[in-house]
């Protein structure tokens, strides 16, 4: 408990037994499968939500190559990270590896970019280009 609130340390669902006058058991269960969790140097894909001067906000879609089943929220700052953390909740990613950066990205004009070089790409339909820090995707996680 801290600061008045009740902090899980494994993922899993809130289940409240009150019986009699006792005071209340909250306890944290697990799904009977496994649930798949980012980890630290785990490659991730993400959704970015949100960007401002300093960071931005993503979902993480996939670990590797399996898609998770609950949403997990992660921040890339903007400084080049070289450690990976994670706190309870929210997850620090990087794009400081070679192969790791933007794999799709839209323009204004809502057109799919597309890369030109490892930091640029272009907007097939007005031809303007955007500095991104551009992925290198591996063979084994193109799908076919």
């Amino acid at each position: 408990m801290r600061h008045g609130y009740i902090f899980a340390s494994l993922a899993g669902y809130v289940l409240r037994k009150n019986e009699g006058e006792e005071l209340p058991v909250i306890s944290v269960v697990r799904e009977t499968e496994a649930q798949l969790l980012p980890d630290v140097g785990a490659i991730v894909t993400c959704k970015v939500t949100s960007i401002n001067p300093r960071f931005a906000k993503v979902h993480i879609l996939y670990v590797g190559s399996t898609p998770l089943k609950d949403r997990f929220r992660g921040t890339i700052r903007r400084e080049d990270v070289r450690a990976t953390e994670k706190d309870k909740s929210n997850y620090l990613l990087t794009t400081a590896e070679n192969e790791l950066g933007v794999v799709v990205a839209h323009s204004e004009a809502g057109a799919q970019m597309v890369p030109i070089s490892w930091c640029e790409m272009q907007c097939p339909r007005t031809h303007a280009k955007e500095f991104r820090k551009v992925a290198r995707v591996q063979p084994e996680y193109l799908q076919a």
